[in-house]
Order: C-alpha cells, then structure tokens, then sequence
C-alpha cells in the first residue's frame, strides 16, 4: 500500500468515525427519537414485568414525542431476552426492562455470551417487594407459625423460577430459621400460583404484584414481605425483619436499561422522563394497585444496586450450591 492510498484509507476512516460521532450528537441533541424504539421485554406477556414494563413504553413514550413498541421476548430466565438487547445496537433505538435477575444471571450462568452488568442504567422505575404468602384458609396465621410446622412436617415452597430472588429468599429462610423447606420450581409465577390455590404447595414466595389482588380477595394469606419496610399495597403484612429475621431485606425491582454505548444524552432525557411519568397521578395509581413501588432515581442508583446486588446474590448462590436448570 503506498503511503497517498494509507493517507486516503485514513481519511476515510476518520470522515466515518465523525459522521457517526455527528450522528450520536444529533440524536442527544434533538433529532432522537426519529424512528418507533423497541423495548425488549424478557418474560412472557401478562406478569407484573410485563404490565409495568407497557404501562412505562404508553406513559414515556408521549414524554419523549415518540412511539416504544413492545418486543416480548421470554425463556432461558430472562437470559434469551437479556442476549438480545446486548447484542443491539446502542443507538438508543434499542431498550430492556430489565429486573433484579440482572445481578443474578451471571453467576447463575456463567457462561452466557454477555456481560449482564454491562448494560447502560437508565431508571430502576420501580421496587418489587417479595412476599411468602399462603392460603386464606392455612392454619398457619403467621410465619412464626407456619416455620414451626415447617420444621416438624417440612413445607413444598414454590418460587417462579430456579435462581430466581425468590429462591435466593427461600433458601435463606429456611437456612435461618431451621425449617425444612423444600423449593419447588416453576417457570412463572402464575403456575407456582395455580398449585399453591389447589392445594398442592404449602406457600409460594414470590413478588408483590403477582399476589395483591388475591391478598385483597381473600384468596390467599401474606405472612411475610421483603424488604424491611412494611408495603403500602398491604401494609397489614409484617416484613421478614419484624419477624426476626433481619437479614432477609432484599428486594426486586423492574426497570429500564440500554445496549452499552448508548449517548449518555439519551440515557439522561429517557431517565427524566421515566421519573415524571411514575410520578403521574394515573400512571402512579396503577403501580400502587400492583403493589409495587416508584422511585425518583437517577441511572446511577439503579447502576450502584445491580453492582452490588451481583455481589450479594452470587454469595447466596455459591452458599446454597444452585445451579441453573438445564
């Protein structure tokens, strides 16, 4: 190659790493979004991930003057959906509602093809409290009980899914407190649900939003929630701390994350709009009859939790010895 064609190809180079540099400016500065966004949703429609994660695209969508179009993409433990969004482009075109597994799944599942702490934070849009609950009709009236018969007779406990922050919640529970608590798991928390109604499950530790409505319809029992602070949805519930086991505080989330490399721009007008539109009187509403919680975070708060949740959870998993399902 002589050194005109090395100048010419050098130029080349450099005209195209300006144009795209242009293009990111463009896009933080005005012009995004000028085409429909896709948010990549990792579970299969009709759970509270999903509700909240609509409930978000409809709400953002107007604040930003765009269209977010919903892209269910469930399996793998949010994993198949989690691969996706990495491998999209960070252009801001491309969104995750991401959830608490995030700090989970590399651990879990090592060998994932992905980095799932490498994704850029955008808004942790809501807390998901846990939750052991049981039937309306269990003789067990709280968790002190309930643990007693546990440790005679054993307990089948359903969580959605294997690895999951209700398992880690379960196997710290039954580890603490002495009781023989066998984890049955589910893909979904609709069908832990469904057996734990039939009779067929002892209880299921799962998150807030996926049992409120059957809490307040007399169908089933919460005895306890997590984290340490008791939830406004059902605040006759005592936490896992007020029930002597003060370890025991942590708590899901739902919320927003990007492809890395996306403008820091866009990150910061997406977040902006994420805090207003949860703050909204309609929007908040319906979160609240979920059972779930908002918050007015910035991306680094949500950053900061999924950093050290990966530190926390990884230790559970090592202790405990779970392993994905195959």
């Amino acid at each position: 190659m002589t050194d005109t064609t090395r100048r010419t190809a050098l130029a080349s180079a450099t005209a195209a790493l300006v144009l795209a540099a242009t293009a990111r400016r463009a896009a933080a500065q005005g012009t995004w979004p000028a085409r429909p966004i896709r948010l990549i949703v990792p579970v299969a429609p009709g759970g509270s991930q999903d509700v909240v994660a609509r409930y978000w695209a409809r709400a953002v969508a107007d604040r930003i003057g765009g269209t977010i179009t919903v892209e269910n993409v469930p399996g793998g433990g949010s994993t198949i959906g989690y691969a996706a969004a990495a491998r999209s482009a960070g252009d801001g075109y491309t969104l995750l509602a991401g959830a608490d597994s995030l700090s989970i799944v590399g651990t879990l599942a090592p060998r994932l093809g992905f980095d799932p702490l490498g994704f850029a934070p955008v808004h942790r849009t809501v807390r998901v409290p846990q939750i052991l609950v049981v039937r309306a009709d269990h003789p067990s009236a709280d968790l002190g009980d309930w643990l007693s018969r546990a440790r005679a007779k054993g307990a089948n406990v359903g969580t959605p899914g294997t690895g999951q922050l209700a398992h880690l919640l379960t196997a710290q529970l039954a580890a603490e407190s002495g009781a023989t608590l066998t984890h049955v798991s589910y893909r979904g928390g609709p069908l832990a649900l469904n057996d734990l109604l039939a009779g067929h499950l002892d209880g299921v530790m799962i998150n807030i939003g996926a049992v409120t409505g059957h809490v307040r319809a007399g169908r089933l029992r919460g005895l306890a929630v997590s984290p340490g602070t008791r939830s406004g949805a059902l605040p006759e519930v005592p936490t896992l701390a007020e029930s002597g086991f003060a370890g025991l505080t942590a708590v899901g989330w739902h919320g927003i994350v990007a492809p890395a490399g996306t403008e820091a721009a866009i990150i910061a007008r997406l977040n902006a709009a994420s805090r207003a539109a949860v703050q909204e009187p309609e929007l908040a509403g319906r979160l609240a009859a979920l059972g779930v919680e908002p918050t007015d975070e910035g991306p680094e708060a949500l950053g900061l939790a999924i950093r050290e949740d990966a530190a926390r959870y990884g230790e559970i998993i090592r202790r405990f010895d779970i392993v994905a399902e195959g």
